[in-house]
């Protein structure tokens, strides 16, 4: 028999949620015998890990589509260089031959028209839930349209995705993100009480520097927790997207505030963030959108106490006052109030922590992961004609 081949394409080179999943992905198709190859715009740090798993890498140009371009000024320019790139990923196809092709995100819709043309069955994996008009909706998810199978990794995200397109419905298949434990298999540090002489407690936000991460929403809570008294500090793990340094540059104004002088530490971007995790007395996700939330997972798995936004799929990850807690997003002052509870009760948020650690280890393993996409991978390749037209 021979031997599968996997034709993995992908719009960026870093390391964050979509990237790392895209990494999952290949680990666990290289495990199943199969051969993978990915093709992504440039070298980054996910290069050499996807190296490493057993994958081929290869450069490739090829059109994002972002928000920015579906205005009227900017489109015609994007289509010309989508039409441009659909040759030169035909010819990639036709050299490759692979078995199924996997896009993971919407973002590069050129993909799915050059398998379309080669008549190669293809699965989109979307990592977007974003809430946006009904004609930039359908612009975003028309091209899904083109796939045989369309993967999310949560049921807020098939919602979004049916309420742009309801046609997707019916080849929507979910799959939730599988996530390592923090530090491998070894278990979680105890859990110590944060309140000790001379050392303020630390809460840990990881992921981009972005609105729709909610950053701006720690900050304010952080001043509300000192203006109360609170001996607290705050690290932030991540850079921001390209085109949003303005962003960067609104959180370091306000952390210029007095009442947070020391108070709040940039890190930057970090390849590895288990030792933010095992130092944190309280993990943050304050996100505004957050189709599933990877970062939520992996505190759980850390073992830390945790708050969230009840939004999207993070209320499909934490259960509120069982696994952790649940604010409503954009609202600093549940925010803090949260982490106050947590602070006051720390047999409390330990007794949190463990059922989030024991309930994440369950619901979201590697090993379920590498099943569900490899089976969809299977099915997929077995619809496909002789070879790629």
């Amino acid at each position: 028999m021979a031997r599968r081949t996997v034709l993995f394409a992908h719009p960026s080179a870093e390391l964050y949620g979509a990237d790392r999943m895209l990494l999952d992905s290949v680990r666990g198709v290289v495990a199943a015998g199969a051969r993978a190859i990915v093709v992504l715009p440039d070298r980054g740090p996910l290069w050499p890990l996807l190296e490493q798993a057993g994958a081929e890498v290869r450069a490739g140009d090829v059109p994002v589509l972002r928000k920015r371009y579906l205005r009227p000024h900017r489109a015609f320019g994007l289509a010309v260089r989508m039409v441009a790139a659909v040759g030169r990923l035909v010819r990639l196809i036709r050299l490759v031959r692979p078995d199924v092709l996997y896009v993971n995100t919407i973002t590069i819709p050129v993909w799915l028209v050059a398998a379309r043309l080669c008549r190669l069955p293809s699965l989109v994996h979307v990592h977007e839930a974003e809430r946006t008009g009904r004609l930039v909706g359908v612009a975003l998810t028309a091209p899904l349209l083109l796939a045989r199978t369309i993967v999310v990794n949560s049921s807020a995200a098939a919602a979004t995705l049916a309420a742009a397109m309801p046609a997707l419905a019916g080849r929507t298949e979910l799959v939730y993100n599988g996530v390592a434990r923090a530090g491998g298999p070894a278990p979680p540090p105890p859990l110590s009480p944060p309140v000790r002489p001379g050392t303020p407690a630390r809460l840990v936000l990881v992921g981009r520097l972005s609105p729709r991460k909610g950053t701006d929403v720690a900050l304010d809570a952080l001043l509300r927790l000192r203006e109360a008294g609170r001996d607290v500090e705050l690290d932030l793990v991540g850079s921001t997207f390209e085109g949003y340094e303005w962003y960067e540059r609104q959180l370091r104004d306000a952390t210029a505030d007095p009442r947070l002088a020391g108070r709040v530490r940039f890190h930057g971007f970090q390849p590895d963030i288990e030792p933010f995790l095992r130092a944190a007395d309280v993990v943050l996700v304050p996100s505004r959108v957050e189709p599933f939330g990877n970062v939520a997972v992996e505190a759980l798995l850390a073992g830390r106490p945790l708050v969230a936004s009840a939004t999207q799929g993070l209320v499909e990850i934490v259960s509120t006052e069982r696994t952790g807690l649940l604010v409503p997003p954009d609202d600093p002052a549940a925010l803090a109030a949260a982490v106050s509870a947590l602070l006051d009760d720390w047999p409390y948020a330990a007794r949190l922590a463990e059922a989030g650690r024991a309930d994440a280890a369950e619901r979201f393993g590697m090993e379920r992961y590498h099943a569900q996409i490899n089976a969809l991978i299977g099915a997929l390749a077995a619809t496909r004609p002789e070879g790629p037209g």
